[in-house]
């Protein structure tokens, strides 16, 4: 049985074949693969191997085949890639790629997503859309006021209704100790794409964002130290790049003073949110920080900023999708109403 789908973006002879006789993998698969936006191929899917070697598909990009189904007269249709889907945890032919299908789908797309980078022709033009992405900052010179938890609160709020990507910069987030199965990549290795052509930026963002819920998030950097490193150039240039992407509706931005220009960055965000507390080493925290935004002539970032006290807020979830339960959900709603309207 062969279904197609046809990815409306995807340029011609690029394909994903994928073949396996177990139907209701097959099946689901295909479906998830269906809600996937902009995938750079055509899906085509059988469950019966011989009627895909007697289909006469054109040269494909990948072959994604069953450990199950795998035959050796598959390479008569010479895909560019052929990944093995493996059901025995076994490497039982040494020249291939595997990869484990009983893992969850997205960290399936994601290896496929990396095999097809590696072969990817990315020359071929591809449809420009014209979606204004607008950016939101979060910083503050105090510690341990929750902006954190704040950002996270309102990214997830958020992203229940427009597309939203979440990035963090602290120097040490703390996110994939939260978060089980973080991924090995994180926001280093979607800089190491920042000269690359539009649509292996777009492939590489693809292979590394996570999920919480419905918001889409790159994991920060494992080092801090790294951030050091980045300047402020590389820095506005991977925000341009995400914006001319036209994924996102909205990108939130947990910044803080590991960044080289922070406070250029904040002047491309449409509104700065900062967390401050009511003692007085907080306040004359927040107050150095005004004075420096004016004296280096920010005060348009002055203009734009909502300060912002959470001493009222006693408990949080420890689990990240119940802090749109909690009671910093209050805050944040309010904070959606003037941010969409």
């Amino acid at each position: 049985m062969k279904k197609e789908w046809d990815q409306k973006n995807a340029p011609a002879g690029r394909t994903l074949i994928f073949c396996d006789p177990e139907e209701e993998y097959a099946q689901l698969m295909t479906e998830y693969l269906k809600k996937q936006k902009d995938l750079p191929w055509e899906l085509h899917t059988y469950t019966d191997v011989q009627e895909l070697l007697n289909a006469g598909e054109e040269p494909m990009s990948i072959l994604l085949v069953a450990e199950s189904a795998y035959c050796r007269e598959l390479m008569q249709l010479e895909p560019i890639r052929l990944v093995v889907l493996s059901e025995s945890g076994l490497m039982r032919w040494e020249d291939l790629c595997y990869v484990d299908k009983y893992q969850q789908a997205d960290e399936v797309l994601r290896f496929l997503l990396d095999a097809y980078l590696e072969i990817a022709d990315t020359s071929l033009p591809r449809l420009q859309k014209n979606l204004n992405t607008v950016f939101i900052g979060n910083y503050s010179p105090v510690r341990r006021g929750m902006q954190t938890s704040l950002a996270l609160t309102f990214s997830q709020l958020l992203a229940r209704e427009h597309a939203v990507l979440y990035l963090n910069f602290e120097h040490y987030a703390g996110i994939p100790e939260l978060v089980p199965n973080a991924g090995a990549y994180d926001l280093a290795d979607l800089l190491y794409f920042l000269d690359a052509d539009k649509e292996k930026f777009r492939l590489r963002l693809q292979s590394i964002r996570k999920r919480i819920g419905s918001l889409d998030y790159v994991p920060p950097m494992k080092s801090g130290q790294n951030l050091l490193t980045v300047t402020e150039a590389e820095w506005i240039g991977l925000f341009r790049k995400i914006a001319e992407l036209g994924e996102y509706e909205y990108v939130i931005l947990d910044l803080s003073e590991s960044m080289q220009g922070l406070f250029q960055l904040l002047r491309l965000c449409k509104k700065v949110y900062t967390v401050t507390r009511e003692d007085r080493i907080a306040q004359s925290k927040l107050l150095q920080y005004e004075q420096l935004l004016s004296l280096c002539e920010f005060e348009d970032v002055l203009e734009k900023t909502q300060r912002l006290s959470l001493t009222h807020i006693r408990k949080l979830p420890e689990d990240l999708e119940q802090l749109t339960k909690s009671d910093l959900a209050v805050l944040a709603e309010k904070l959606l109403a003037d941010i969409t309207a």
